[in-house]
């Protein structure tokens, strides 16, 4: 094994971790940017092309387990909720599991907004520069779950 395949010691494993921490910041800036400058195209705020792409994702959700998914307070996710059901992006319907607690499921049209954003944002993509390698890509999505990981008790309400 060599040295960078080497498991890093505590302190040098924090000063990289640090230098993610140094880029994943601007980066979730920019790309929110990109996202709203993109919201007169398809409609959507950060907030609700987040909810409506949790929901493609894993299907109908409460407003709570979206809010535990994302680490945002469940009061946001609430007006993302609400702005969603007006524009008609996504529908409120009864659950089963818990009267009180409504699951939330993605319209017709909040299905296409949604793809549409995802084929705009991965045509943006496509344009990073490199020879970057699955097994890199792998990694550094193994580095950033880690990440949160360690985050995943702070509590977002």
């Amino acid at each position: 094994m060599t040295d960078t395949e080497s498991p890093l010691a505590p302190e040098d494993l924090a000063h990289r971790l640090t230098e993610v921490f140094a880029l994943v910041g601007p980066l979730y800036r920019r790309v929110q940017r990109k996202v709203e400058q993109a919201a007169p195209i398809e409609g959507l705020s950060v907030g609700v092309r987040a909810v409506l792409d949790l929901l493609r994702e894993h299907g109908p959700m409460t407003v709570p387990q979206m809010g535990r998914a994302q680490a945002l307070s469940r009061q946001f996710v609430q007006r993302m909720v609400n702005d969603a059901v007006a524009a008609q992006l996504v529908e409120v319907i009864p659950n089963p599991a818990h009267r009180r607690s409504s699951l939330i499921r993605l319209t017709g049209s909040g299905r296409a907004a949604i793809t549409a954003a995802l084929v705009r944002e991965q045509t943006l993509l496509r344009q990073v520069d490199g020879d970057l390698t699955n097994a890199e890509v792998t990694a550094c999505v193994r580095v950033l779950s880690r990440m949160l990981d360690v985050f995943d008790g702070v509590d977002v309400d």
